[in-house]
C-alpha cells in the first residue's frame, strides 16, 4: 500500500445519538449511552485494521449550550466508559489521549480523563484520541495568542512564524500523525462543526446516513476501503 493510501489518522464526528434515541421513542441520553458502547467496538475494530490514531469528537465547546440534564449526563460518560472498558483497552495495547480545554471539566470528569491517560501512557498500539470540550476556532485562537506572546517576548521573530510553528501550538501537536487522513461524519449531516479546521487542509471527507450507534465494524471496513481507492494529490498533479 502506498503512503498516500495508509489510513494513519481517522477522525470521526460521532453524530446522531439523540435522533437514534428519538426514533425509538427513548430519551436522548439513551442515545448517548448506546453511542458510548459503540465507541469500544469501533475503536477495537480500527485498531485491528491498522489505524494508528482514532480521534473521536465527543463533546464540543458549543455543546455546553444543550439542556443541563443532557450536559450532566455527557460529563458522566467518560467515568462510565473508562470504568467499564479500560481492561479491554489495556488488553489491546490502546493508548488514550484526551484533547480539549480540560480544565473546564467537572472535577470527577477531569480526574478520570487524567487517570485514563496515565494508565495507558506506556501502551504502544493505536492512540484513541478523544476531542472533549474541544473547539477548533478556540484552539487556533489560543495558538495565535501563544505565538503572539513569543513574538512580544522576543523569543521568536515575526519571520519565524510558519505552518510548522502553528502546528506545534495546536492540541494535536503531540500526536504522531496530527492531521487526519480521513474525517468521517455519521447521521447524514454534511458539515465539519468546528472540528480540526486547521488540520483538515488535505483530509479526505466521508459521510454516512447511519446514526453513530448503528455504525458498525462492516461500515468502518467499507469507509476504509473507499478511502484507499481515492487519489490523494495534496494540491499537486
Amino acid at each position: 500500500m502506498t503512503k498516500e493510501k495508509e489510513l494513519n489518522h481517522l477522525a470521526i464526528i460521532m453524530d446522531g445519538n439523540g435522533r437514534w434515541a428519538q426514533k425509538r421513542h427513548l430519551p436522548r441520553v439513551m442515545g448517548h449511552k448506546q453511542g458510548m458502547q459503540n465507541i469500544e467496538k469501533i475503536a477495537l475494530a480500527a485498531n485491528k485494521m491498522g489505524v494508528k490514531v482514532l480521534t473521536l469528537y465527543a463533546f464540543s465547546t458549543e455543546n455546553w449550550g444543550r439542556p443541563t440534564d443532557e450536559v450532566s449526563y455527557l460529563m458522566k460518560l467518560p467515568i462510565t466508559f473508562f470504568d467499564k472498558f479500560m481492561p479491554k483497552l489495556m488488553e489491546n495495547n490502546v493508548k488514550v489521549n484526551i484533547m480539549g480545554f480540560l480544565d473546564e471539566l467537572p472535577e470527577k470528569t477531569l480526574a478520570v480523563t487524567k487517570k485514563a491517560m496515565a494508565d495507558t501512557k506506556n501502551n504502544t498500539g493505536m492512540i484513541l484520541n478523544f476531542a472533549f470540550n474541544y473547539g477548533s476556532r478556540r484552539e487556533i485562537t489560543s495558538a495565535i495568542k501563544k505565538i503572539a506572546e513569543k513574538v512580544k517576548n522576543e523569543s521568536i521573530n515575526l519571520e519565524d512564524i510558519n505552518d510548522e510553528l502553528v502546528n506545534q501550538e495546536l492540541l494535536t501537536a503531540d500526536l504522531p500523525y496530527p492531521d487526519p487522513d480521513l474525517i468521517l461524519r455519521t447521521s447524514g449531516e454534511q458539515r465539519i462543526s468546528n472540528f480540526l479546521l486547521w488540520q483538515l487542509a488535505y483530509s479526505e471527507l466521508a459521510f454516512t446516513d447511519k446514526y453513530w450507534p448503528d455504525f458498525n465494524e462492516e461500515d468502518l471496513k467499507k469507509v476504509i476501503m473507499d478511502f484507499q481507492m481515492r487519489d490523494r494529490r495534496f494540491g499537486k498533479l
